[in-house]
């Protein structure tokens, strides 16, 4: 890791690879379904685990059973800790298995997949760049329902996350926490989602239009039950950046459609320019 800590203003000097992002998002993909529980995951957890390796920071399992509507299911997020020096954190979180659909070979490209590949660039990325708040990059497991989707059956990982943080003192110190998920569509629209802070909506807003991203970003709103609710439930401030309208109709999600010919090198490389330009803002504040 090459970080330097104590600078009174950041100087961030880093950049976002779409195309790396991309890249390690098809790897992804090449393990095959990846539902929790699943041997294909496991294969997938340990080259993660591999990759992060060569990035530097604090790794951490967390590992737990997931209480499903099929009996325990053994689930691990991965969490890798880039520690700052004012006592805040920045968390940039998203999902890395995939939804079980019987009868259908679902990849999920986008829905896990880009969410993995992005993660893992972000932290190459963000491991060079001075930062006074820790920076935590979380891979969730258990992000999708094993049956239909409930306040109990999905998000077995953060909300598993949310609690262990809040009970250990974690919570309290996040000053933001961004959930990347669906973000690989070609003809990208992110979503303006209503269980996200207005603060955190406005900032990306604002540094969408000053880097001429403003016609990616949604003006119509929804409210969003994702990775991030379990945290803004709890009071965190949170924001999800999802595009949900992936395909005509949206049809591509959920089915043997979600390949990696529909993702492109530019959406990953807008979402990681904003997401890059929204931590510096938030690290930057006062």
């Amino acid at each position: 890791m090459c970080l330097v800590l104590g600078a009174s203003r950041p100087a961030w000097t880093f950049e976002f690879r779409g195309a790396a992002a991309f890249a390690q998002t098809k790897h992804a993909v090449s393990f095959g379904q990846r539902a929790s529980g699943s041997a294909n995951l496991s294969k997938l957890r340990d080259w993660i685990i591999s990759q992060l390796k060569s990035v530097g920071g604090e790794p951490f399992t967390d590992s737990f059973d997931g209480q499903t509507p099929s009996g325990p299911v053994p689930m691990t997020n991965l969490i890798l800790k880039f520690a700052g020096t004012s006592g805040k954190a920045i968390v940039v979180t998203g999902h890395y298995d995939t939804k079980n659909i019987p009868m259908v070979n679902f990849v999920g490209a986008n829905d896990g997949g880009s969410s993995t590949g992005f993660l893992l660039e972000f932290a190459r990325a963000i491991a060079s760049a001075k930062h006074r708040d820790d920076i935590y990059v979380v891979f969730f497991d258990g992000e999708e329902a094993l049956g239909k989707w409930t306040d109990t059956d999905s998000r077995y990982g953060s909300r598993h996350l949310a609690a262990k943080w809040l009970a250990d003192g974690t919570l309290a110190r996040v000053r933001a926490l961004i959930n990347i998920d669906m973000i690989g569509d070609k003809d990208l629209d992110l979503s303006n989602d209503d269980n996200s802070s207005q603060s955190l909506r406005a900032k990306l807003k604002s540094i969408a239009d000053r880097l001429g991203y403003g016609k990616y970003l949604r003006s119509d709103t929804g409210a969003i039950d994702d990775d991030h609710k379990p945290f803004a439930e709890l009071g965190a401030n949170v924001l999800d950046i999802i595009d949900l309208d992936y395909g005509p109709n949206g049809g591509y999600w959920h089915t043997a459609e979600d390949t990696m010919d529909k993702l492109s090198v530019r959406s990953f490389q807008t979402v990681g320019d904003l997401t890059m330009a929204l931590v510096k803002e938030i690290d930057s504040a006062n």
